[in-house]
């Protein structure tokens, strides 16, 4: 990249260069604002704008009466709706199933639009989530039973139980650590052991190795765990989960994000959504999402991140806006946005991302 597209960015990707002071100019102007304006398709959009990029406390009136417009119309009361009295979307069970409408799909996507258990419906749900996706050993699992842990699974749904505000209860907390000990190998015995902490299907090794990618290391699966290790507040996570942290940097960091190069399954290639953005996000993982993960670990500004930061800024419009790159509308309760066209959530996605790695 030339010193000229360098001062274009804005982006402190060399340590010789002087950061800019505030994350907002990194972006044309009118971001920020367009995602706090009213939104009657999209209203926690403007909710999660004020929570998370303009500092404003959690008890401002601007803020509570955003919230509860985001709550009361748009997605979050679609998804809702969908719901059955007990807690769960379409049939009773560990969720998977049906993909993108069952429980554990309409809890993360909850999480990400922003509801929380202050809703009862959503306490509801995530009880009923953890009641039958902890499995026995206490990891999360797609069916309930030691073997079904993946780890892209259990990592959104370690996310999305911090982000709903279930971060202190004690199987969470579990949960992740399990996971942590999973990528790092410590006191998970080997696949076939009698032991019921040992490997499995999905996950038969340490280092993020997924059966589904044919027993190799899974970006996807590492971008996820990640991300439930980052959920977890700084001064709450266990040395275990330090550790595992630092095996996902070393991974993500040890390729130019922009290439892909990760390993892959005999026959298998870049998925083509690794370069696009959407919203929201499931298994799939995307480099934006990375760049999310490594900048709130601190390291947002790693010289190595300089050909993914660029991309990022390069999908910026006129406007200081992004796209909707990939969508997953017409197969969630709710259609979000239009593909191709811009998009609130991903701008958002992309001021959170940009705010942690350079807050100024």
């Amino acid at each position: 990249m030339t010193e000229k597209k360098r001062r274009n960015v804005g982006i402190k990707v060399l340590p010789t260069e002087k950061q800019v002071a505030l994350w907002r100019v990194k972006v044309k102007a009118g971001s920020l604002a367009w995602l706090l304006e009213p939104d009657a398709e999209n209203p926690a959009v403007r909710y999660l704008a004020l929570r998370d990029l303009t500092g404003l406390s959690c008890t401002h009136p601007e803020l509570v009466k955003a919230k509860e417009n985001g709550f009361a119309t748009g997605p979050i009361a679609r998804v809702l709706e969908a719901q059955r009295p007990a807690g769960y979307w379409v049939k009773p069970g560990a969720g998977y199933s049906p993909k993108y409408t069952g429980t554990v799909w309409s809890l993360a996507l909850l999480a990400q639009l922003g509801a929380d258990v202050s809703e009862p419906r959503v306490l509801r749900a995530a009880e009923y989530v953890l009641e039958k996706t902890v499995a026995p050993v206490g990891w999360f699992s797609y069916n309930g039973t030691n073997s079904g842990v993946i780890h892209c699974h259990a990592g959104y749904l370690g996310e999305s139980m911090h982000m709903l505000g279930l971060g202190d209860d004690p199987r969470v907390n579990k949960a992740i650590e399990l996971q942590a000990r999973l990528i790092t190998g410590e006191g998970i015995a080997e696949g076939g052991s009698d032991n019921p902490l040992r490997y499995y299907r999905y996950t038969f090794g340490s280092n993020f190795i997924c059966g589904a990618n044919g027993g190799k290391p899974c970006a996807w699966g590492a971008a996820k765990a990640m991300k439930a290790m980052t959920a977890v507040p700084e001064h709450k996570r266990t040395p275990i989960m330090v550790e595992a942290i630092n095996k996902g940097t070393a991974f993500f960091l040890g390729t130019d994000l922009t290439k892909c190069n990760f390993p892959y399954r005999e026959g298998g290639k870049v998925s083509a959504n690794w370069l696009k953005f959407g919203f929201p996000n499931f298994y799939i993982s995307d480099m934006l999402e990375v760049l999310e993960i490594l900048s709130r670990f601190g390291r947002g500004g790693d010289p190595r991140l300089e050909n993914a930061w660029q991309l990022v800024m390069d999908k910026q419009d006129a406007a200081g806006r992004w796209p909707m790159e990939y969508s997953y509308n017409g197969k969630i309760w709710s259609n979000i946005e239009a593909k191709g066209k811009p998009s609130k959530w991903v701008t958002l996605r992309v001021l959170r991302t940009l705010k942690a790695a350079f807050p100024g």
